[in-house]
């Protein structure tokens, strides 16, 4: 048995203030429906509307995440570039200017490891209210 898809064939246009459609906008945004002529078949058809709840606080963490985790990301790529440096270096002069790089970025990445467990701590007493 196939089942022949039905295609919406009848046109229903409607006038709406500025307002009025930004309103409409709005809730169809917080919806699942994926089409503003979905949400408005369902709204005007009486048919349950699936509505999105976000969570503020989550939204905050997951922030705080993604810039510690691309400040990571930076401390990453100079440290792969002073290793790099290293198995090139030819001379002890240059092998002296590697260490006292070398340091200066092991203390940034321990200061950021230290970031973390603080926002970490934070995000945690928070939630544990």
């Amino acid at each position: 048995m196939s089942e022949t898809k039905k295609n919406h064939s009848k046109w229903l246009h409607i006038r709406l203030k500025e307002e009025e459609y930004n309103k409409i906008h709005k809730k169809f945004e917080a919806s699942t429906c994926r089409k503003l002529s979905e949400y408005a078949r369902r709204i005007l058809l009486d048919k349950v509307v699936t509505i999105n709840q976000r969570n503020q606080s989550l939204d905050a963490f997951m922030a705080e995440m993604i810039r510690l985790r691309n400040e990571l990301h930076n401390v990453e790529n100079n440290f792969n570039q002073a290793v790099k440096k290293l198995h090139t270096l030819q001379k002890i002069d240059e092998f002296k200017s590697w260490l006292l790089l070398y340091e200066t970025t092991r203390k940034m990445l321990l200061e950021k490891v230290e970031n973390i467990k603080q926002k970490i701590a934070q995000i945690s007493d928070k939630w544990l209210q």
